[in-house]
Order: C-alpha cells, then sequence, then structure tokens
C-alpha cells in the first residue's frame, strides 16, 4: 500500500524548552492554540499553561498566534515560552531594578522583543513606552543601555499601535542632542536619527519641533563620516525635513542646502566615495532627486499669462540674444516689423504671439525657463541652434521654441516632476549631482541631441513627432545606463545615434521570446537556405553587370571560370606583398582581392570603394561553390530574414505561439465514414 500523505492541517514540528529534550509532535491545526500549549506543557510537567507560548526558534523568534499559526511549516522548530504578557510584565520590573547588570541584560531583551507585534501590544497596554521615554528624558543612560533602550522605544513606535505625537518636547529636546554632538556613540547617533525621521514622517506638530531643534548644517555634516549606515539615516532625516515642509518654504530649505554644499558633499563622501552605494543608501538619494526636481513642479504648473508684458520680455530677450547680438537700439528698430519672420524663424507655432505656446502645463514656464539658460549660459550653442536651422531648406529646419517645449515636457515625464518617491525605487542619476544646474544642463545637452537626430533622420515638420519619439527613447536609453558626470551623458547620446537606435529595436525584436521559441527557430532555419539563395544571385547578377577598377599593370585582364583556383584578399594578395604596397595604407588593404587561376598567376583588383568589394568576393566565393562570408550578406541576411519573418508571423499577431506542436488525434476505429442523406 502507497504511503499517504499526511493531512494539509497537521503539521510535523520540534518544540524546545530549556534544559530538556525537544519533543516531537503534531500539530493539529484545527484545534485551538491554547489546548496545543497545554499538552506541550504536559509533555514536560509543566503547570499553568496559560502563562506559556509558542514562539519561533530562529532570529525573529516571533510568537505564534492564531493568525500566524498557518504559516508553520513541516520541520520548524518551534520554542516554548513566558507568554506575551507575562514576558512584558517581568521586562518592566528588571528595567527598574536598582542593579544595572539587571537593567542592561532587561533592556538588551526588550530591544530583541519588541520586534514582536503581540509582544508590543502587551509591552504598550503597560504604559512600557512611557518608561522608556522617562529613561532616556532622564539624561542618566549611556553607552549600551541608552543604545537598547532606543532601539526598543523605535521597534515598539514603528508598529504603529501609537501615536508619535505622545512624546514629550524634553524628550525631542534629548534626541536632537545626540544628533547635534560633534562626539557620540554611533549607535546612538544612528538610533537617534532613526527617531527623529519617524517623528518627522508621523506628525506635523512633531515636525515643527524637529525643525526647531535641528541643524541642518550638523545632519550634512554627518555625511562627511566613514560609516555610510549614518550617512543614510542623515540623509533620510534631511530627505524627511525636506519633505514635510510647507511648499511656500521648499526654495527656501533648497537653498539652505545648496549654501551648505550638500550636492558636492554627497558627490564626493558617497557617490565617489570608497565605498559601493548599498540598496537602501541609492534610495536616500533617489528620493533628495525626486525632492529636489519637484521644486520645478510650481514653474511646470505654470501657465504663461499672455497679457502679462514681463512675462512676454522674456520671450523678447530670446529674439533678441539670437538676432540683435550687437544690441543696437536702432537695430531693434528697423527689426521691429519682422518680429514675426523672427519669431517663426526661432521655431515658435504661433509665430504672431509666441506667449500662446506656453499655455499648456505642463511643461507651463518652465520650458521658457530652460530656454533662456540654453540662450544666456550657452549663447554660442543657442545662436547656432536657431540660425543653422533658419538657413536650411524649406519644411527640414528644426523647429527650436517647439523642440524646447517638447522637450522639457518630456523631461518632466521621464523624471517624474511632481510625484512623490516610490517606496523602494533605488534609480538616482550620478549626473544629478555633479552640477548645481544639472536640470538646466541637462537640457541643453538633449536640445543638441535633437538638433542631431533631426539631421540624420532628414526629418521635416511633418515628423516632429516621430523625431522627439526617437529622442525620447535614446534619452531613456542613455538615463539606464546611469552615467557618472554630464559629459559622459553627452557622450552616451552621441553613440545612440538613429542609426544606432534602429539596429537596437531590430536586435532586441529578435531576441525576444517569441522569436526564440523552437517553431520560429526551425522556420528561421527552413528560410534562411532561401534567402542565402536570393542573397547569392544577386551578386552573381552584379558580376555579369561588371564594375571599374583601377589600372593596376598590364597584365592580363580576363580569365575563364573554370580556371579559377582560389580567391584571396587583403594583405595575402600577391599585389599586396610587393614593396611598393608596402606604403598602402590600410583602407586599399581592405579593398584588395586577387584571382588565382591556372598555371600560378593571378588577376590583382583593389575595388573602389566596400560595398563593391563585398559584390565581388561574394560572387567569386558563389562561383566556386564557397560560402558567401561578407559583412555586407550578414547585414543583407538580417535584414531580409527579419523582413521574411514578420511577413510570415503577420497573421499571428498577438497569437501565443506554442513551444511545442499539438497532439496528433487517436487513429479512428474504423475508416468506414459514410454519409447517410435523408
Amino acid at each position: 500500500m502507497p504511503v499517504m500523505p499526511p493531512p494539509a492541517d497537521i503539521v510535523k514540528v520540534a518544540i524546545e524548552w530549556p534544559g530538556a529534550n525537544a519533543q516531537l509532535i503534531e500539530i493539529d491545526q484545527k484545534k485551538p492554540l491554547p489546548s496545543i500549549i497545554r499538552e506541550v506543557c504536559d509533555g514536560w510537567s509543566l503547570s499553568g499553561s496559560e502563562q506559556f507560548a509558542l514562539r519561533n526558534a530562529d532570529g525573529q523568534q516571533l510568537y505564534i498566534t492564531e493568525q500566524s499559526r498557518g504559516e508553520i511549516k513541516n520541520g520548524t522548530i518551534l520554542r516554548l515560552a513566558i507568554s506575551p504578557m507575562r514576558a512584558a510584565r517581568q521586562l518592566l520590573e528588571r528595567m527598574q531594578s536598582h542593579g544595572i547588570d539587571a537593567r542592561l541584560e532587561a533592556l538588551k531583551e526588550l530591544a530583541k522583543l519588541s520586534a514582536d507585534p503581540t509582544f508590543a501590544t502587551e509591552f504598550i497596554n503597560m504604559e512600557g513606552l512611557g518608561t522608556l521615554a522617562r529613561l532616556v528624558e532622564s539624561g542618566t543612560h549611556f553607552g549600551e543601555m541608552l543604545a537598547f533602550t532606543l532601539t526598543a522605544f523605535l521597534e515598539l513606535m514603528d508598529h504603529g499601535i501609537v501615536s508619535w505625537d505622545l512624546v514629550s518636547v524634553s524628550f525631542i529636546k534629548q534626541i536632537t542632542g545626540y544628533v547635534n554632538q560633534p562626539m557620540v556613540d554611533v549607535s546612538i547617533l544612528q538610533r537617534s536619527l532613526a527617531i527623529l525621521e519617524s517623528m518627522v514622517l508621523n506628525s506635523h506638530s512633531l515636525y515643527q519641533r524637529v525643525a526647531q531643534e535641528i541643524t541642518v548644517g550638523q545632519l550634512i555634516s554627518h555625511l562627511q563620516v566613514s560609516n555610510q549606515e549614518i550617512q543614510t539615516y542623515a540623509i533620510a532625516l534631511i530627505n524627511a525635513l525636506f519633505l514635510k515642509t510647507p511648499e511656500d518654504r521648499r526654495q527656501e530649505m533648497a537653498s539652505t542646502l545648496a549654501q551648505k554644499h550638500l550636492r558636492a558633499i554627497i558627490l564626493n563622501h558617497i557617490i565617489r566615495g570608497n565605498r559601493p552605494v548599498k540598496a537602501e543608501m541609492a534610495h536616500q538619494l533617489y528620493v533628495l532627486q525626486v525632492l529636489t526636481f519637484n521644486l520645478l513642479e510650481e514653474r511646470m504648473m505654470t501657465k504663461m499669462d499672455p497679457n502679462d508684458q514681463a512675462q512676454r520680455d522674456f520671450i523678447f530677450e530670446l529674439r533678441r540674444i539670437a538676432f540683435d547680438g550687437d544690441n543696437d537700439p536702432s537695430a531693434t528698430e528697423k527689426r521691429k516689423a519682422i518680429y514675426t519672420k523672427d519669431y517663426k524663424m526661432l521655431g515658435f507655432t504661433n509665430a504672431g504671439n509666441p506667449a500662446l505656446d506656453f499655455t499648456q502645463s505642463p511643461p507651463g514656464m518652465l520650458a521658457l525657463d530652460n530656454m533662456l539658460y540654453l540662450a544666456k549660459l550657452h549663447q554660442d550653442t543657442y545662436i547656432r541652434l536657431v540660425l543653422e536651422n533658419s538657413s536650411r531648406e524649406d519644411k527640414h529646419e528644426c523647429p527650436f521654441a517647439r523642440c524646447a517645449i517638447e522637450l522639457t515636457r518630456m523631461l518632466c515625464e521621464i523624471l517624474q516632476v511632481g510625484e512623490l518617491p516610490n517606496e523602494g525605487c533605488n534609480d538616482y542619476h550620478p549626473m544629478f549631482f555633479t552640477h548645481e544646474r544639472a536640470w538646466e544642463e541637462f537640457f541643453c545637452i538633449c536640445m543638441q541631441l535633437i538638433n542631431k537626430t533631426w539631421k540624420e533622420m532628414r526629418a521635416t515638420t511633418e515628423d516632429f513627432n516621430k523625431v522627439m519619439t526617437v529622442v525620447r527613447e535614446q534619452m531613456s536609453r542613455a538615463l539606464a545606463m546611469k552615467p557618472s558626470s554630464l559629459e559622459q551623458m553627452r557622450v552616451k547620446l552621441r553613440s545612440l545615434s538613429y542609426a544606432e537606435i534602429l539596429r537596437l529595436r531590430q536586435s532586441e525584436r529578435m531576441s525576444q521570446d517569441d522569436f526564440q521559441s523552437p517553431p520560429i527557430i526551425e522556420l528561421r532555419e527552413r528560410i534562411q537556405p532561401e534567402i542565402l539563395e536570393l542573397i547569392k544571385q544577386q551578386r552573381l547578377n552584379r558580376l555579369c553587370e561588371g564594375s571599374c577598377f583601377r589600372k593596376l599593370g598590364n597584365r592580363r585582364r580576363q580569365v575563364a571560370v573554370s580556371d579559377i583556383k582560389a580567391v584571396l584578399t587583403g594583405k595575402d594578395c600577391p599585389h599586396m606583398k610587393e614593396k611598393s604596397a608596402l606604403k598602402q595604407n590600410k583602407e586599399v588593404l581592405e579593398l584588395a582581392f586577387s584571382i588565382l587561376y591556372d598555371p600560378d598567376e593571378a588577376l590583382n583588383f583593389v575595388a573602389p570603394n566596400k560595398y563593391e568589394y563585398c559584390i565581388w568576393t561574394d560572387g567569386l566565393s558563389a562561383l566556386l561553390g564557397k560560402e558567401l562570408g561578407s559583412d555586407l550578406t550578414r547585414s543583407d541576411l538580417d535584414t531580409l530574414m527579419s523582413m521574411e519573418m514578420k511577413l510570415r508571423l503577420l497573421d499571428l499577431e498577438n497569437i501565443t505561439i506554442p513551444e511545442a506542436p499539438p497532439p496528433v488525434p487517436k487513429e479512428p476505429s474504423t475508416y468506414n465514414f459514410t454519409y447517410n442523406y435523408g
């Protein structure tokens, strides 16, 4: 008889008790927990089972409750322990004993047990938090004893059982005092920073009190230590203060942090420090990055008032820098009649009234801010972008203003301006910590990218959306590489040309799961010989058409195909081994090939370009029955295979292709099929 598996509601566990052999028992999950504990106590002849509980024996040692008992698995090791209520009462008594050693041991055990929500509830119900708070307020605890006290307090509060508003002003002053002291024990500093962060995040009134007591300068000084954990908690508290600062004072907060050189200190002591950035630090840097970008939200959501002359003057400034570099008043007067033409050359959609281009939010006035930064801080680049496009043939000009406005909107979307930080996200960008105006500098780099991509795509005004889609992909791909500086970002964007984007798209499409499934691989294998034959025929047809080559001597100029022995290329060619050929450059070497024929004679060639070289070496290889191995063949094969695969799979779009063919049905019992006609 096969052994039947035990029912799902029966779990086999081992239960430990100090000084006794472990009990191996079966727990019936249908039975009440108190009755199971009573049976365990009976096994060791322990009375008063209501004073006991079961705990996990692992590092967390959490109490088993009716809610958590379903997580017990076969083979789990449990431990019989005193009940949470009894443990809480005993620890409270030991904490207030006169012996220092006994109090230290009690606080040490409390720090561990406080992570358990069942114990925490019992301890808090016994006014245990007040006892801990008074120990801190007394100012008489130091070293390990204070560290365990703070750990227990933080663990108990993190369960969210009671409000943080219960803490007193003297408690806050004591904790902020530990943070503001130049020399304090690392364990106490770490816990104090964590407690203050929780206070700020969980209570508006406590945020105000902490903000009054803590100095930003002292917090920033904690970033210059070698302990990354302290650095992480310090940035977390800075972020919490930044996040809770009222909106009308956030710019002031940002200015204070800038004056204290926060960005440079983070760059030099954390990002470019001697240790790798851990996940929690990366998250805090991401949060700081998001909060910094969120300072742009107000301008992003502010629409231009077309009737506001002060705002219109900013647009006038863009026109003046582009076209009136000499700033001659008389020249300006002469130009007033053709302002509309100038604004059209600047790429505004509403050339007659360009203020209307800034009435959409996002990006609102932030787009104009970015444009002015480029025009004033990178004037040569700005003028070149405008004038270069104003001289292009009709419809091929890249509209500067329209591109700048759309780019600003895309940047706001990609970098999540105005959104709250995501918990668990570590997506910070080191380059944004390398410059005080990193946002604007990145905008300037991307404006030059747009102009470059526009030219590479030979775009017209009708292609605007297509170009911006490519630019967005270029930015997203470059950002994903996490360049360490703005200059590195510039280099990465330069390498992501339009041709490279097309190549990457093609490569990624072909490497998708569908293209790696057995049916697709089999289809490729069937199609490939047909495509190779097509390429071979094209090469042979081109040989029939002939090509013009430079003259290399007065030797024989023709040979029968049947006489051809081999085709040599590059430095293996006879004419590339001669002394006179030693002076030939690498380009000539790469275009050389020779035809060996009977007797040991050769016809030598240097192709006019790489394309003709590939055509002829491929064609001659085809004549000799050899494989076509040129770069051109590989490229043509990839292109034609991709096109053919897409055509063959067109009807299967959005249909899941099975990994294996469907099963063949069983044979019918008889083949005597008949039709009955009524």
